[in-house]
C-alpha cells in the first residue's frame, strides 16, 4: 500500500468510525443535534398565553446491522410556541427540547429495542419518542408524517 493510499485511509478512518460504530449493537438511529430540528411556523401565535405551533421534519437514517442497508425513519416533531407551564418557548429553546429528547428516546429503544428490523425500531423510536417529548412539554408530538409547510431534513453521517 502506498502512502497515499495509506494517507487517503487513515483521514477516512474517522469518518468510518461515525458510521459503522451506531451499527454495532444493532440498528441505530443517530445522534440528534439541536440544529436537526429546524422548526418552521405552523400557526402563527396571535393571542396573550398559550399559542401558535411549530414544526420540524426529520428523514433519519437507520442501519440494519445484518445487511448494512440504510432504511429512513422519518417523523413529524410538533411543539407550542407558548406553553401554559413552560411559558414563551424559542426556536433554540425548542431545538435543545427536541434534541435532547430525541436523544432520550434513541438510548431507551437501543438499549432494548423490539425488533432487529429497522421499520420497527423506527416505530418504536417515533413512540418513544413521542412519550419523552410529551413529558417534557405537554402536548408535543412526534407523528410518522411530517407537517407539509416544513423542509424535511436529512441526517445521516
Amino acid at each position: 500500500m502506498g502512502i497515499s493510499m495509506r494517507l487517503t485511509w487513515l483521514s477516512a478512518f474517522p469518518r468510518l468510525l461515525v458510521v459503522f460504530l451506531p451499527v454495532l449493537p444493532g440498528c441505530s438511529i443517530n445522534h440528534y443535534q439541536p440544529s436537526h430540528f429546524q422548526f418552521t411556523t405552523i400557526v402563527e401565535k396571535t393571542e396573550v398565553g398559550p399559542d401558535g405551533w411549530r414544526a420540524a421534519c426529520i428523514h433519519a437514517t437507520v442501519i440494519n446491522q445484518s445487511t448494512l442497508e440504510p432504511y429512513f425513519c422519518n417523523f413529524g416533531v410538533g411543539m407550542p410556541i407558548e406553553h401554559r407551564k413552560v411559558g414563551l418557548i424559542s426556536d433554540p429553546l425548542a431545538q435543545r427540547i427536541a434534541a435532547d429528547c430525541a436523544n432520550q428516546a434513541l438510548r431507551e429503544v437501543l438499549a432494548a429495542p423490539s425488533s432487529p428490523l429497522p421499520g420497527l425500531v423506527c416505530m418504536q423510536f417515533r413512540n418513544t419518542f413521542h412519550e419523552v417529548l410529551n413529558r417534557a412539554v405537554a402536548g408535543a408530538s412526534v407523528t410518522a408524517l411530517c407537517e407539509k409547510k416544513t423542509k424535511p431534513i436529512r441526517i445521516d453521517f
